[in-house]
Parts: C-alpha cells; sequence; structure tokens
C-alpha cells in the first residue's frame, strides 16, 4: 500500500495541520478524524498536534463549551503518560469532542479589542477606589476611598467603576448565543441592568 506523502519540515505538514483546523472549526468530526489520522501517520509529533488542539479549545470554541480546554489538556496528559501508539487514542478523544463542540471565537476577539486599546490609551492610572492602601501616605491620598466590596451587596455586584476614571467604559468580550456563552450573555445583561441603577443595595 502506498504511504502517505507528509513532510512535516515543509509545505505538507502545514497544508495537513490546516486542514485538521479547519475540519475542526467547521465541526466536520470525521474529515478532522481523516486529517489527524494523515498526520500521524506521517510521522507528525503528537504533542504538536495536541498543542494545535489545545489553542484551538481557547481560540474556536472558548465559553461556548467551558470543558474544551479541560478536555483538550486532560489527553495532553493522557498521551503524555501513555506515549505512542496508545495514546493516540487520547489525541483523537481531543479531536472528536472539539470538531463536536460548539463554536465561538468571542475569547479570541475580546483580547484583540483588549490589546488594541491597550496599545491606544496609554498608561492611565486605575481609579483610586480600587486601588490598595497599605500606607498612610496612600490613605492620604485617596487610594481605596469609598470601595465597595460586591459581597456585601444584596445582588454580590456593585457597579462600581473599575476602568481608568478618564476612559469610557468598553465592551470587549462579546459572547454569541451559542453553547454556554446563552448563560453568559444572561449574567451580562444583568449586570448591565444593575449598573445602570447603580449597582445593587447593601
Amino acid at each position: 500500500k502506498r504511504a502517505p506523502v507528509y513532510d512535516k519540515n515543509r509545505e505538507e505538514h502545514y497544508n495537513l495541520i490546516s486542514a485538521l483546523h479547519k475540519s475542526l472549526r467547521g465541526s466536520d468530526v470525521d474529515a478532522a478524524l481523516y486529517w489527524l489520522a494523515r498526520m500521524l501517520a506521517g510521522g507528525e509529533d503528537p504533542h504538536y498536534i495536541l498543542r494545535r488542539l489545545t489553542r484551538f479549545a481557547s481560540e474556536d470554541v472558548g465559553l461556548a463549551d467551558p470543558q474544551a480546554l479541560p478536555q483538550a489538556l486532560a489527553c495532553w496528559n493522557a498521551y503524555d503518560r501513555i506515549g505512542s501508539p496508545e495514546g493516540e487514542l487520547a489525541v483523537a478523544q481531543c479531536a472528536i469532542y472539539l470538531a463536536t463542540a460548539p463554536k465561538s471565537n468571542a475569547v479570541y476577539r475580546g483580547l484583540a479589542a483588549a490589546k488594541r486599546a491597550a496599545r491606544t490609551t496609554g498608561s492611565p492610572m486605575p481609579p483610586a477606589h480600587i486601588l490598595n492602601a497599605p500606607t498612610q501616605l496612600m490613605k492620604d491620598l485617596g487610594y481605596g476611598a469609598g470601595y465597595a466590596y460586591d459581597h456585601d451587596t444584596a445582588d454580590g455586584f456593585s457597579g462600581q467603576n473599575y476602568f481608568p476614571d478618564a476612559m469610557e467604559r468598553q465592551r470587549f468580550y462579546q459572547p454569541i448565543e451559542r453553547g454556554f456563552e446563552r448563560e453568559i450573555i444572561k449574567r451580562l445583561a444583568w449586570w448591565e441592568k444593575l449598573r445602570r441603577r447603580g449597582g445593587s443595595s447593601p
């Protein structure tokens, strides 16, 4: 039988990992298994595949399924303990889980947006009320003054500002109506409602 053509140092290496990644993103579990098998048959290091799968768990699944990242890490740990060829089942399990998980890139987009803001806003100080004040001088400067301890409020949410005083509130993380992020959308909407009315009562 003809052996698969594969050179893990050249173009075929990148072609096949791209095919695997896009099959996972497209929720095609069978295509994902095929490209995974091609890579393993060609001698690809399973650790490289597991590293890419772990990144996929955050970048393309994220909080749509919060168990995706623990699953990827558990499969990586299982492979490290067992090794090839038996441990390749754990690699396949990871790929199957990710392919069949709900997808969201909201974590990836949120971090990218926050990084863009961080590059453009300079170095403003945090608002004084959320700064620790271990010395009298810091207390005299107003550090910690007026801080509301969220656990002491009725809803566990004070609604106070955590952005720099001169910076308008931003929305970086925008979850989508898919998987567990549906629940996160509800939480964010509730907190925004409380924020608009000045937080929950003590």
